[in-house]
């Protein structure tokens, strides 16, 4: 009797240990997962039935890796990183769960593809023989740029060549006239325009609205963690909403030049205005845009496979998470 009580005390202590969900993120303030979840006095359920574990990457593919190795839980996928999960490693059972970041919705931002201000270039037609760069070949910015030329009668290789250059580096090489073109996005494009740049077109121009950015985890952590996870998107969509709040955007700015270490006045301008990506206050995947954008990516030959983009999308965590806010 007193073996089979202190087995049942240490499953109960178990029990109780909260689910400590592994996120992946890539870049800030456009993803806020590093900090979002830092007002503990706003959340009603963390320490409780979970904690959360912010692990950064160098960007969405190696999280694909990380998630097949079940050293993540939420991977920040782009959709073509998405979409490559499902096709290359063979991921029937992932699930986009919510939004991090879309591109181009309403008057919000959108992807920049730019020139010299004095280039000779000023139209799309006139990228014929020229060398283009962005931050991967076959990347959500590769393949907006790529589906924008196509629909201008240019090809890869044919008429344009295209370079990998990271984001931090791209406005050098474009001043330097390494490339005649780069793909960037905030917050690096602002200082790329003050050095002498300008925008021959958008990812908005290209795909419309795209859903960018969002989380991603496989059905088993899903249907395993479903209490847990109810409380953790909760409390996911309250903190967004705080963030959101233009009462609080003073203390939300500190708290990511905190994070960043860069000045309030690195972000003042832009953060959480009409000059940043859109977030979804519900946290709702972009059902339309993502299958439009996983197309794209298909006509392109980036992928073999069509992909039944709806039936891998589940937002019934964060529709749940705004019924309980309510």
């Amino acid at each position: 009797m007193a073996v089979a009580g202190l087995l049942f005390g240490t499953q109960a202590v178990l029990a109780a240990e909260p689910l400590k969900v592994r996120i992946g993120w890539v870049v800030t303030p456009a993803q806020l997962t590093p900090f979002l979840f830092s007002k503990k006095e706003i959340l009603k359920h963390y320490g409780k039935s979970y904690t959360v574990d912010p692990i950064r990457f160098r960007g969405s593919a190696p999280q694909i890796t990380a998630l097949a190795a079940n050293e993540l839980d939420i991977a920040a996928f782009s959709y073509s990183a998405f979409a490559l999960a499902i096709q290359n490693a063979g991921m029937k059972d992932l699930k986009a769960v919510a939004d991090v970041f879309q591109d181009g919705v309403g008057d919000h931002y959108s992807v920049e593809y730019m020139v010299q201000t004095d280039s000779p270039i000023k139209s799309v037609a006139e990228l014929k023989g020229k060398r283009l760069a962005d931050n991967g070949i076959g990347g959500a910015v590769d393949v907006a740029m790529r589906k924008y030329l196509r629909d201008h009668g240019l090809e890869d290789k044919r008429d344009y060549t295209v370079t990998e250059i990271r984001f931090p580096n791209m406005g050098a090489a474009l001043m330097e006239g390494k490339v005649d073109m780069i793909g960037t996005l905030v917050p690096f494009a602002p200082g790329v325009k003050k050095k002498g740049a300008r925008v021959l077109f958008t990812m908005k121009d290209a795909m419309g609205p795209s859903q960018m950015i969002f989380w991603a985890a496989r059905q088993p952590f899903l249907d395993k963690n479903r209490a847990a996870l109810r409380d953790f998107f909760e409390d996911q969509q309250r903190a967004l909403r705080w963030f959101l709040d233009p009462k609080n955007r003073k203390e939300a700015l500190q708290i990511i030049a905190d994070f960043t270490k860069r000045k309030v006045g690195s972000y003042e301008s832009w953060v959480f205005t009409s000059k940043d990506f859109y977030r979804d206050p519900t946290g709702r995947v972009n059902v339309e845009a993502l299958t439009k954008n996983v197309k794209a990516q298909r006509d392109l030959g980036f992928l073999k496979i069509d992909i039944d983009v709806p039936a891998h999308v589940d937002n019934s965590f964060v529709e749940e998470a705004a019924k309980r806010l309510k």
